[in-house]
């Protein structure tokens, strides 16, 4: 059945102020990656109330939450929904606000839900600034067998952007254990771990003029000893490093790993890598799904640009691995703001970011009707996807 867009718009604005409230209570009381008990609960009594089959805690998570509509024979999509906030700053990241917009897409399609048939999913996913839990999702086999599963990112500058792209993540906790021994009265004694975690940052710069532009490694010393005059005979380093696939994830893991045991050996010590986070995958691009989105984007008034060079990760690239998936980004301000600030945050409680929520609603509610009510579109968007997919294999 063909949805006119007066008749989505109509549907989300009945929940519009709901969507708006929802957005500045999240706002106001922020809650760090996996303790958003409260957001949680909120979301899901939200879903509830609008008639979803809410499953609250889910999938092993305590703070996530499947709402689900069974709307007959049809294809199955999921709305993600973030919520977690940042330490110190709030929600900097705009979760508040793109949380809210999945919520609002999928109040949106129930008003709607004589207009399609199908299996819609609001899934609340935790955590996604730390050990995002739509990886452990995705393990699972929550996503398997998807149509979609969509979600936006709030952005600033003006531009939203349709062909959202991640970079691969890998995280360790880089232990080195040396011997102590008095820094003046016999420092012949000690192996510093000191000494091997910094020889081990340098070997890493020494390797970065041959680094490609996608691949990122940012470290910090989280241990380097306890007092100057005692040589440490440990030391911690938590790194991370990002490339623009998984295969380059694998090569850079080797590249690290020689680093620290080269380091290890030149000062006599030892070193042990730890996983610090799950991996987090790039994402695997559809592109019939990018160019829906960017015409659908401009339908509903918003400026399209474009991004050269991914420069984050997100958990929905794993999600990506599993079933067709996208992330586009909707630009809350004009403003050229960094995300991850307190301006930002701010940015994401105006009216211009709560017309921007509506708008991005809009781009998600139709693109989920055309997923159900389009046999060869879906078709064209799985295709594509399996295409993308081997490619990464």
């Amino acid at each position: 059945m063909q949805v006119e867009k007066n008749q989505i718009l109509q549907a989300l604005e009945k929940h519009f102020q709901e969507a708006v409230a929802l957005s500045l209570d999240l706002s106001d009381h922020p809650e760090l990656p996996y303790e958003e008990y409260e957001s949680s609960k909120k979301i899901a009594g939200i879903l509830e109330e609008a008639g979803f089959q809410v499953t609250y805690p889910y999938a092993g998570y305590d703070t996530a939450f499947c709402g689900y509509l069974d709307n007959g024979d049809g294809p199955s999509a999921a709305l993600l929904v973030e919520y977690d906030a940042l330490p110190g700053i709030g929600h900097g990241c705009g979760h508040n606000l793109h949380g809210a917009l999945s919520v609002l897409a999928g109040l949106g399609l129930m008003e709607l839900k004589d207009s399609f048939k199908g299996k819609l999913y609001v899934i609340g996913t935790p955590a996604e600034e730390e050990n995002g839990a739509k990886i452990g999702m995705a393990q699972q086999g929550i996503f398997d067998g998807m149509a979609l599963a969509a979600m936006m990112h709030s952005t600033a500058g003006g531009l939203s952007i349709p062909d959202m792209d991640v970079l691969s993540l890998r995280c360790y906790v880089v232990d080195f254990h040396g011997k102590a021994a008095h820094a003046v009265g016999a420092p012949w004694e000690g192996k510093s771990a000191l000494a091997a975690g910094r020889k081990f940052l340098d070997l890493i710069d020494a390797r970065r003029e041959c680094f490609t532009p996608d691949v990122h490694v940012n470290s910090v010393i989280l241990d380097g000893g306890k007092a100057p005059n005692i040589i440490p005979d440990f030391c911690r380093i938590r790194m991370e490093f990002r490339t623009d696939s998984m295969k380059k994830l694998e090569v850079m893991d080797e590249a690290i790993r020689k680093c620290a045991d080269a380091a290890a050996m030149a000062l006599d010590c030892t070193v042990t890598l730890t996983p610090g986070l799950s991996d987090f995958f790039d994402m695997v691009r559809t592109a019939p799904l990018e160019n829906t989105v960017a015409q659908l984007l401009e339908k509903y008034g918003e400026k399209v640009g474009t991004i050269d060079l991914p420069s984050g990760s997100s958990d929905v690239g794993n999600v990506s691995y599993h079933c067709p998936s996208i992330q586009p980004l909707i630009a809350v301000t004009e403003e050229n703001l960094a995300l991850h600030t307190t301006d930002f945050r701010n940015a994401c409680r105006t009216d211009k970011a709560h017309q921007a929520m509506l708008s991005g609603a809009a781009v998600l509610t139709e693109l989920f009707l055309k997923i159900y009510n389009e046999p060869d579109f879906c078709k064209k968007i799985a295709n594509s996807w399996e295409t993308s997919l081997k490619q990464k294999k």
